[in-house]
C-alpha cells in the first residue's frame, strides 16, 4: 500500500486529475477474486450463469422448487461462498436461495465494480430468477439492494436484511482518501470523476436516501465497532425513525464477523 500511495503522490504533483482517475480505479478494484474447487454446499446446488454488461457472472441456486425465494448479495472483496452458513437454515425454512458472485468477485468475470454495475447485476438476477420474497445484503451488497428496490415492485410483505450495509459511499470514500493520503484537490477531482463514471453523485449512493422509496420490512444488523461502514452513519438512519426498520446493534463483531456469528444468523432466520 505504501508504494501505491507514493505513486499517487507523485502523479498528483503532475496531474491531480490523473491521480484521481488512478485512485478511482484502485477504489473499484477488489484485491482478491478467483475461487478454487467446489464446496460441499455448492455441490448440492444448481450452478447458474448470466451475462451482464459483457461479463459472465456465476452463481448457485438451492431448493429451486420452493414457492418463495431469497436473494443474497455479498459485499466488496467478498463472494457468495462466504454466506454458505445461511443456505441450510434458509432451505429448511422453505426458501429457494439464489446467490451470485458480483462482477470482479469470486468466479465471475471483470476487474472492477461500481454501484450501477452491481445494481444492473441484481436486476438481471431478478429478471431471470425472481421475483424475490426476501433479500440479504452485506456491505456493498446491501447498498446495491437498497437501490435495486427503488426500481422494482415490492411491498411491506417483502423482507430485507441489511447486514453492515455501506450506508453512505461518501463515508467509505473518506476512509479511502485517508488511507491513500489524498490531498483535497485530488479528493475533489475523485468525486467528480466518480460521478461522471457512475452517473451517481457520491452523496446519493446512500442507503439512507434509498430508504425513502423502500416499503419492505427491514431487519438492519450493525456492529458498533465496524471500521468499514461506521455506526455513526447508522445512527443518522435511526434518527429518521423509519417505521419499517428493526435495528439490531452488536459490539465486538466488526464488519465481517457479524454475518458469521451464530446468534446473528439465528436472528436473521427468525426474521425471515
Amino acid at each position: 500500500m505504501g508504494i501505491v500511495r507514493r505513486k499517487l503522490k507523485l502523479l498528483a504533483a503532475v496531474s491531480p486529475q490523473k491521480a484521481a482517475e488512478k485512485a478511482f480505479t484502485i477504489f473499484c478494484t477488489p484485491r482478491s477474486k478467483l475461487l478454487k474447487g467446489i464446496t460441499a454446499t455448492e455441490n448440492k446446488a444448481e450452478a447458474c450463469s448470466l451475462k451482464v454488461d459483457g461479463y459472465k457472472i456465476y452463481g448457485h441456486r438451492w431448493n429451486s422448487r420452493s414457492s418463495k425465494k431469497i436473494l443474497i448479495a455479498h459485499g466488496f472483496e467478498s463472494c457468495a461462498r462466504n454466506f454458505e452458513g445461511f443456505i441450510s437454515p434458509l432451505v429448511a425454512k422453505g426458501y429457494e436461495v439464489i446467490a451470485f458472485d458480483a462482477p470482479a468477485h469470486g468466479n465471475s468475470e471483470g476487474k472492477t465494480i461500481i454501484l450501477p454495475l452491481y445494481i444492473q447485476t441484481l436486476k438481471a438476477i431478478y429478471e431471470n430468477f425472481g421475483p424475490f420474497d426476501a433479500y440479504i445484503g452485506h456491505s456493498f451488497g446491501g447498498l446495491a439492494i437498497s437501490h435495486l428496490l427503488k426500481t422494482i415492485p415490492h411491498s411491506n410483505s417483502t423482507k430485507v436484511v441489511f447486514v453492515a450495509p455501506a450506508t453512505e459511499i461518501k463515508t467509505v470514500m473518506e476512509r479511502f482518501f485517508s488511507i491513500m493520503h489524498l490531498n483535497n484537490e485530488v479528493r475533489k477531482a475523485f468525486e467528480e470523476w466518480s460521478t461522471l463514471q457512475t452517473g451517481i453523485r457520491p452523496e446519493d449512493a446512500s442507503v439512507r436516501k434509498a430508504l425513502q422509496y423502500i416499503h419492505a420490512s427491514i431487519l438492519w444488523l450493525h456492529d458498533k465497532d465496524d471500521d468499514i461502514t461506521p455506526f455513526s452513519d447508522v445512527e443518522k438512519v435511526q434518527g429518521d425513525n423509519f417505521g419499517n426498520i428493526t435495528f439490531v446493534v452488536t459490539q465486538g463483531l466488526g464488519h465481517r464477523k457479524i454475518y458469521r456469528d451464530q446468534q446473528t444468523v439465528k436472528q436473521i432466520i427468525d426474521f425471515l
